[in-house]
């Protein structure tokens, strides 16, 4: 089941989530129902605050980017920075993420949000970091990814810890940006996806 997107300005956006427990009702259910989501939209990534679900759940496919990456300019832009051709993609839930290490040259690259629709901007991020997290069956996990996979997870991260890629945009870009901030606040914009706006 499609499941609607919530919109930047959503106060579950800001807050930092609830640890998930065994036997959380409908779980596989809410899984498989954000790939869905996620793969509607067209993206790479999806965390439960962007369903309206304050819990420490996300999911990351950057299989996509390769199999689109001759094609995606995007794509190769950070090839320039990181030899994406040479990485595996990666295709992983993760429940109760914490990440215990970042490291590794910070390189920007231009980010977007399923939240944020039509808002894209520079993002410095660290090129290396080590997670631990739980997978569906609540097995424990410690790995070290780096590169694209490093910043999708570190942004999709940042979503269960109420943050958005917008809070490392610099104060002039900011300023550029709120007249369409506003607008998705408001529920102004055209998207191709459902979403959920905040209540005027």
């Amino acid at each position: 089941m499609i499941l609607p997107i919530t919109a930047y300005g959503m106060p579950v956006l800001r807050r930092v989530a609830d640890p998930i427990e065994p036997g959380h009702e409908g779980l596989e259910a809410l899984i498989a129902n954000m790939w869905e989501t996620m793969y509607n939209a067209h993206g790479v990534g999806l965390a439960a605050p962007q369903i309206g679900q304050s819990i420490r759940l996300f999911l990351v496919d950057s299989l996509q980017l390769q199999d689109d990456e001759e094609d995606d300019e995007e794509a190769e832009e950070a090839d320039a920075q990181d030899d994406l051709s040479e990485q595996e993609g990666i295709k992983k839930a993760f429940l109760n993420a914490q990440i215990l290490e970042r490291d590794g040259e910070p390189w920007a690259y231009e980010e977007g949000c399923l939240s944020i629709p039509d808002v894209r901007a520079d993002v410095n991020r660290p090129d290396r970091i080590v997670i631990r997290y739980q997978d569906e069956q609540f097995n424990d996990h410690t790995e070290t990814f780096d590169g694209l996979n490093a910043r999708i997870i570190q942004h999709e991260y940042d979503h269960i810890e109420g943050k958005l890629f917008t809070d490392y945009v610099g104060p002039l870009k900011l300023r550029m940006l709120k007249k369409k901030l506003d607008n998705i606040r408001r529920g102004r914009i055209d998207v191709r996806y459902k979403m959920k706006f905040p209540q005027r």
